[in-house]
């Protein structure tokens, strides 16, 4: 009798939990980056391997990339200038800011946003320690300059 094999890529404790909430932030980040798609190519959910360490953001922006259909890459392991993580509702603020300090940063990550979906929070810091709140306004990352309305990421549609 032949053994079933399962290849496993990462294994993920409580980041693998993917809420409503969650999935919806993730989607309405990427398509706002897409307005920037001439300088900056979105990734969500893109396997990386930063420091030998693997690592998978919720969405990952890097200056575009060349095109090349014919070949793939599994793990990049070139650093995202901005690693987006969306706190899915089993993960702890303690995961990220570990994984932002001992991965994302050392890396060569220019700016890490922390999205609280909970509390409609968007925390963005950089290697140099500086951060910035948002709860309201427009977002606007300090590297890239690209922007997001506030109210386009948390909006609430009424049926």
């Amino acid at each position: 009798m032949e053994a079933n094999s399962v290849d496993t890529i990462e294994e993920f404790i409580s980041e693998d939990i993917m809420s409503v909430n969650h999935s919806r932030t993730i989607q309405r980040i990427s398509v706002h980056f897409e307005q920037y798609d001439e300088v900056y190519d979105t990734f969500p959910e893109l396997e990386l391997k930063l420091n030998g360490k693997p690592v998978k953001p919720d969405v990952a922006v890097f200056h575009n990339l060349p095109e090349d259909w014919d070949s793939d890459i599994i793990f990049l392991t070139e650093p995202p200038i901005i690693a987006v993580e969306v706190l899915s509702p089993k993960q702890g603020m303690k995961e990220i800011t570990d994984k932002m300090n001992t991965i994302y940063f050392p890396s060569g990550v220019q700016s890490v946003w922390i999205v609280m979906p909970l509390v409609q929070t968007i925390l963005i810091r950089t290697p140099d320690g500086k951060q910035r709140t948002f709860t309201e306004g427009i977002i606007e990352d300090p590297v890239t300059h690209i922007q997001i309305p506030f109210k386009q990421i948390f909006r609430h549609i009424r049926r």
